[in-house]
């Protein structure tokens, strides 16, 4: 991966006036190459800045979350199972929050479209949708675009430290809700 990154890099390098647009693009097809945000992130702070690189990629993962909506609206079979998947893995009554899906989004392993698929979840339309992706997305390509030299020389601790500290934030910032169908509670024995 090391290497594929490093000659993505020189390409993008290369291109002159089209460099933002290719790195954009390469935003678009990350998910065919199973690459991390983090990674393409990092990469863009190294190649235009920080500013630079926070607005091409925040423009860059606003469009793949765009993206997304629209492949798995036009997939409905999938969406249920991908709907299944979640709440076998959060739960089946418990909603996360824009609040909440933000600060995951800053967790590099935790998987960026199941993150949009619960924000298709709380949000009422694509316009819904796509505010709150492009605000749940600021952070995330702030920090790792800025920070990013500094969060790749962290040690393995450190890193322990800060997904520890995000932990209560995580807690406090949840939906103070659960709703249980009547079914459910009470179950029916024949």
């Amino acid at each position: 991966m090391d290497l594929f990154g490093n000659y993505i890099m020189a390409f993008i390098e290369t291109g002159g006036l089209f460099a933002p647009i290719l790195f954009i693009s390469f935003h678009l097809l990350r998910p065919l190459f199973f690459l991390p945000v983090v990674f393409i992130c990092i990469s863009g702070g190294i190649l235009f800045g920080a500013v630079a690189g926070t607005f091409y990629s925040l423009i860059g993962i606003t469009l793949s979350s765009v993206i997304f909506y629209f492949i798995i609206k036009w997939m409905p079979k999938t969406f249920k199972k991908l709907v299944k998947v979640k709440q076998k893995m959060i739960g089946k009554h418990s909603e996360l929050t824009t609040p909440q899906i933000t600060l995951l989004r800053l967790i590099p392993f935790i998987h960026f479209h199941l993150l949009s698929l619960c924000l298709i979840e709380i949000s009422a339309n694509f316009r819904d949708y796509t505010k709150s992706s492009l605000l749940s997305n600021i952070p995330l390509a702030f920090v790792y675009t800025s920070i990013g030299g500094w969060i790749s020389n962290l040690t393995p601790l450190y890193i322990f430290v800060f997904l520890i500290a995000l932990l209560p934030l995580i807690y406090i910032l949840r939906r103070k809700e659960i709703i249980i169908k009547w079914q459910d509670f009470f179950q029916v024995s024949t």
